[in-house]
């Protein structure tokens, strides 16, 4: 379907908006229903906004969506700006990731402004995403992931907390931010351990944190899994065996350790860094794993 037709309506539009905005300005205007005009112009940008997405011109609607934020803002409409800046913020994912993440960082403002941090932190996660697939810059995905988890935690939602602070964990493991990582692991498993639905998560956290500790230091991570042990009985089993053949400084064995332990699935990317990281320890080898 052709959709030309809808950019050349959309630019017309925005012309007429640009014109009311002026003319809300001018002293007569400002007299006979400027806020009227600005009101109207509002509705313009907005329709114009959609016209462009239309016709996938990503650009030209984030810039009308953000025309109608700052013209709400003008007005005091803080609710419907923060909701246009993250319109401009989703077009302009499409076409232009940095300008994305300015347009929704300005929504973040205004909704922590007026209380409004559970949709903050949706937001926080959003920018996190464009971080990490769009611009590849992984601590400034960090960042979100725990500016979000601080949010959600404010407001008692911890489930979504935990969900931003696996990702903190993940990638600082990824950088080599072992004990940061280990930190998290154990403060997610403490607190999913006890309840029967999250049980099987909470050894796989301790299982990473584990795997983290093999990685830096030995007997630390001996310590280690024998306190989790302790917290969390149902870690026996892999205990044993990852002890075992850490201390056989056997890399196969310890591969097939964590290969058993995640048996319900293949090893994932992160697991076999992981992996790869700690058999360079056990022996120096730089294998692939089978």
């Amino acid at each position: 379907m052709d959709n030309s037709g809808k950019e050349k309506e959309a630019i017309q539009l925005m012309a007429e908006a640009d014109k009311k905005v002026k003319s809300s300005g001018s002293f007569l205007g400002g007299m006979f229903g400027g806020n009227h005009k600005v009101e109207e112009a509002c509705e313009m940008y907005a329709r114009a906004a959609n016209m462009f997405k239309m016709a996938k011109n990503w650009s030209a609607a984030g810039n009308a969506f953000c025309q109608a934020a700052k013209l709400h803002m003008q007005l005091q409409n803080k609710h419907d700006s923060a909701t246009s800046f993250v319109d401009a913020g989703n077009a302009y994912k499409k076409a232009d990731p940095q300008e994305a993440i300015n347009c929704l960082n300005t929504s973040i403002d205004i909704y922590t402004d007026m209380g409004r941090f559970t949709i903050a932190a949706k937001h926080h996660i959003t920018i996190a995403e464009v971080y990490e697939s769009e611009l590849v810059d992984i601590e400034k995905a960090i960042a979100h992931y725990e500016q979000a988890a601080d949010y959600y935690k404010g407001e008692e939602s911890n489930s979504s907390a935990n969900k931003c602070l696996l990702k903190v964990a993940s990638y600082s493991a990824q950088l080599e931010q072992y004990p940061k990582a280990i930190l998290i692991y154990e403060q997610v498993g403490s607190n999913t351990m006890d309840n029967p639905l999250l049980k099987y998560s909470a050894k796989e956290y301790f299982f990473k944190a584990s795997l983290c500790h093999f990685i830096v230091d030995e007997l630390n991570a001996k310590l280690a899994v024998e306190k989790y042990e302790e917290m969390f009985p149902a870690f026996s089993d892999s205990r044993e065996k990852l002890l075992e053949a850490h201390e056989e400084q056997n890399s196969e064995a310890f591969t097939e350790a964590v290969k058993e332990f995640d048996s319900v699935s293949r090893l994932d990317q992160w697991l076999t860094t992981m992996l790869l990281r700690i058999k360079k320890t056990i022996q120096g080898d730089a294998g692939d794993l089978k």
